[in-house]
């Protein structure tokens, strides 16, 4: 009998049980605060059908969906209906829509599920993967406070996870739009030069000037230099972001309302007890996803800066609306924790678990 070499495919982690119980007393501390902050538990299934997940709203991560397929489809050469899920904000979407009825509005969230991605084989990079997501889901309307109290969650879940000084940085995607317009960047170039602006602390100034001056954006050299000066903006203090957005010069409607909505952010942050050390105005965090609209986050571990954004997430008005008529708003962030286990694990800021086991009897005869 030929034997069938036992493999695992690239991108999954695969654990021993010490490091399996370091991994789930991990997800225990990102639990444990979600509850804490009043979010309740839900689970959606991994598979949904491909018109819910492919709404055009996931940007590039829409390119790298799994799709599913039963032998006797493929038998038939039909299309495939079903997909993996590619991340747990899509499907809250759907969750919310359907069972909007029987919801308590706000609605608030947490999911601790595993999601799927065609991700390039790479170190570091897992095409199976949990993700911890916390939203807040209003109805017809969701007051600002509620994106302040990310920033909440998310310094609590990283003070109590003990992996070293961190910081939450901040945006908003009115603030940049609103920017772009004024320059006179079109409407259908402004979310390829949001993402390419996002790319910044990773390809460096340089890179990204060029890529907005070539054929494929056609900025002008003048246009360039605005932009890469208006994202270049970084606070010390809570004092200096508050400071940095009032020298901002004068903008459209859109411009000021984002600079309105970060100002009552940042004072809304402090009056959850964050500390100032905690949190900063970084004004080229965009993310990539299509779906946000207002505030947005990542968070980075100071020493650790090559490991790059642990958490992130932001404010997203119509998300929901592919699948209802209803106006549903919502704010949340996403951990990524199977690669934050890897990357902590990597930089040897956490250790194995010896054992769950705390007593032994033995039976010696």
């Amino acid at each position: 009998m030929t034997l069938t070499p036992a493999r695992t495919m690239p991108g999954v982690l695969e654990l021993l049980p010490p490091e399996q119980i370091a991994f789930q007393d991990m997800l225990d501390s990102i639990r444990g605060n979600f509850q804490r902050f009043g979010f309740l538990p839900i689970e959606t299934p991994a598979i949904e059908f491909s018109d819910i997940l492919l709404t055009k709203q996931g940007g590039e991560t829409e390119r790298q969906v799994y799709f599913v397929q039963s032998t006797g489809a493929l038998e038939q050469g039909g299309q495939p209906e079903l997909a993996l899920r590619f991340d747990l904000t899509v499907p809250l979407a759907r969750y919310v829509a359907e069972h909007e009825h029987d919801l308590n509005f706000p609605f608030r969230r947490y999911q601790m599920q595993r999601v799927y991605r065609g991700e390039r084989a790479q170190r570091g990079r897992f095409r199976e993967f949990y993700q911890c997501d916390i939203d807040v889901i209003g109805k017809d309307s969701l007051s600002v406070r509620y994106d302040a109290e990310m920033p909440a969650v998310i310094h609590s879940v990283f003070r109590d996870l003990r992996i070293g000084p961190f910081q939450i940085q901040l945006n908003n995607r009115k603030l940049m739009r609103g920017y772009f317009e004024s320059l006179g960047v079109a409407a259908d170039r402004q979310m390829l030069v949001l993402r390419e602006v996002d790319k910044l602390d990773k390809r460096g100034a340089d890179a990204v000037r060029a890529t907005l001056t070539g054929a494929q954006f056609g900025l002008s050299d003048a246009a360039a230099a605005r932009i890469m000066a208006f994202v270049e903006v970084r606070s010390a203090s809570h004092a200096d972001a508050l400071a940095r957005l009032d020298a901002l010069e004068a903008g459209n409607e859109l411009f000021e309302q984002g600079r309105a909505e970060l100002k009552e952010v940042l004072e809304l942050i402090r009056a959850f007890g964050v500390p100032e050390s905690h949190y900063a105005l970084n004004l080229s965090i965009a993310r990539g996803l299509d779906y946000y609209t207002g505030t947005v986050y990542e968070t980075h571990l100071l020493e650790h800066p090559q490991i790059g954004s642990i958490c992130s997430g932001g404010r997203y008005d119509s998300l929901a609306g592919h699948y209802t008529k209803s106006h549903l708003p919502g704010v949340g962030i996403s951990i990524g924790a199977t690669r934050l286990f890897w990357q902590l694990r990597e930089a040897g800021l956490l250790g194995a678990a010896i054992s769950t086991v705390q007593v032994l009897v033995t039976m010696m005869d």
